[in-house]
């Protein structure tokens, strides 16, 4: 069986490790769409997904704060492990901004990909202290597991297609891509798997 990628003629347009721009020929709108809904939704990375308030004194709702914290983008290494949880610590005291940077990993090799992303401002003497747990998970199950904006056109014959990745800063934008080319290749060998039986 032919391997999907070997398939697939690519060429690049824009290489930056956070966005790419790449052309294809050799596929069809169905598997175009295909990669597009893989690299946006089955792609995983992590996300911090359970918020424990242990004090929070701001004038926001402990849900408010847990969904913005929910949607910042954390470093996922390509060793990754699927069953893997980390936690992030988050101790702060007003006036001021707090920013994600504060939101500290007790893994150095996973943490917020932008560390300029506010949170919330606490006024004069209100606190907070909380502790993040981030999980493994994709995109097709929250938005918060989405590594990436992902688009394509199609020429007007439908022979080439034109695909624009864009990083939120998981991972690189290259790097989505071929774990989307991976986890499609897979699947057609179990197919064919199921298919021998």
């Amino acid at each position: 069986m032919p391997n999907f990628a070997d398939i697939m003629k690519v060429s690049f347009i824009e290489d930056a490790p956070s966005a790419i721009r790449f052309k294809v020929s050799g596929i069809n709108s169905t598997l175009a769409n295909s990669l597009r809904r893989i690299m946006s939704g089955t792609v995983g990375c992590f996300a911090i997904d359970k918020v424990v308030m242990y004090e929070n004194s701001s004038a926001m709702f402990d849900e408010y704060i847990a969904h913005r914290i929910g949607l910042i983008p954390i470093i996922t290494p390509k060793d990754a492990k699927e069953d893997e949880q980390i936690l992030f610590n988050l101790e702060a005291e007003g006036p001021k901004i707090v920013y994600s940077k504060e939101l500290l990993s007790t893994d150095k090799s996973v943490k917020v990909a932008n560390e300029e992303i506010p949170i919330i401002e606490l006024g004069e003497g209100q606190r907070l202290r909380l502790e993040g747990q981030a999980r493994m998970g994709a995109g097709s199950e929250s938005a918060k597991f989405r590594p990436a904006l992902v688009t394509y056109t199609a020429d007007e014959n439908e022979e080439d297609y034109e695909f624009y990745v864009e990083s939120y800063g998981q991972m690189p934008a290259k790097e989505i891509l071929n774990r989307a080319l991976y986890i499609i290749n897979d699947a057609l060998k179990q197919a064919q798997k199921s298919v021998k039986k």
